[in-house]
């Protein structure tokens, strides 16, 4: 699934293409997406001008005069495509075409992806987002907002960051890598982080996270940016995906047997045990 900085990279691709045009009509092809589109969704957005753009954790959010907000969800395999011709692309259920003929397709073969519209007031309040934690590249993100988190919590540290009432946005990828940036090994309960590990842990999201957007965010699997490239933050991971091959930060055996990977929540975590060391 699209993490904080592909759908940061997909927002400001849409932003670039769509930010002060109008919204001439909405194409449908298929409403029963992991939500049912509503059957006035068209005759909502159409004709409108499209004034700004929002991420909110792992969604997108387009702002339409008028005080309405089109809020967008990649889902599991949904992909943004910005064109001006061609013919449509398979699982292509929903595109925008603007006043300059531009066409904005939302292309999702799983269809887990969802696509509303709410008023722009109400964002905030919406059903799935009104109980997300705090943006992790927002002021308001400190090492006092995640200790205060964390207090009592009982849980892996990994299962705990990806909760998105902890932190919005931050998925499995992402948390990998934040863990091994700040030597924490990803089982550790949560509760138990000293202040020092807790400010180290803040500054390595908050790094590792402002990479990946300036490099476009990971490609995996369906994963491509709106314009048709690729991201490249995968070549820089040190640890996701990399089981079994050294780590960058060890002096190999044999003292470290390399990147190690175990299951948790379902999640695949991915850890350098010398690096990380369990306490």
């Amino acid at each position: 699934m699209p993490e904080l900085p592909e759908v940061e990279t997909v927002m400001r691709g849409m932003q670039i293409a769509l930010q002060g045009r109008v919204i001439q009509t909405v194409i449908i092809r298929r409403h029963d997406l992991r939500w049912r589109i509503s059957a006035d969704f068209s005759q909502r957005v159409s004709g409108r001008k499209v004034i700004g753009f929002r991420r909110r954790g792992k969604y997108i959010l387009m702002r339409l005069a008028g005080n309405l907000s089109v809020i967008l969800h990649l889902g599991m395999s949904g992909r943004i495509i910005l064109d001006s011709s061609g013919p449509p692309v398979p699982h292509e259920h929903v595109v925008f075409v603007t006043d300059d003929k531009k066409r904005c397709a939302f292309v999702d073969p799983r269809r887990f992806g969802m696509i509303d519209v709410v008023p722009t007031q109400a964002e905030d309040t919406y059903r799935l987002l009104s109980g997300m934690g705090p943006e992790p590249l927002e002021a308001d993100f400190s090492p006092a907002t995640l200790q205060k988190s964390f207090v009592r919590k009982n849980a892996s540290i990994k299962t705990v960051l990806l909760d998105q009432k902890v932190v919005a946005g931050l998925g499995n990828i992402y948390v990998c890598e934040a863990l091994f940036r700040a030597r924490i090994h990803p089982d550790t309960p949560a509760g138990i982080l000293k202040k020092k590990q807790i400010t180290l842990l803040h500054s390595a999201i908050q790094t590792v996270l402002t990479e990946a957007i300036a490099a476009g965010g990971s490609s995996l699997k369906d994963y491509v940016r709106p314009e048709g490239g690729l991201g490249y933050f995968q070549h820089a991971w040190k640890v996701y995906g990399r089981k079994g091959l050294a780590c960058p930060d060890c002096p190999g055996p044999p003292k470290c047997a390399g990147v190690q990977h175990m299951t948790q929540a379902g999640r695949s975590t991915f850890f350098c045990p010398l690096q990380q060391e369990k306490r």
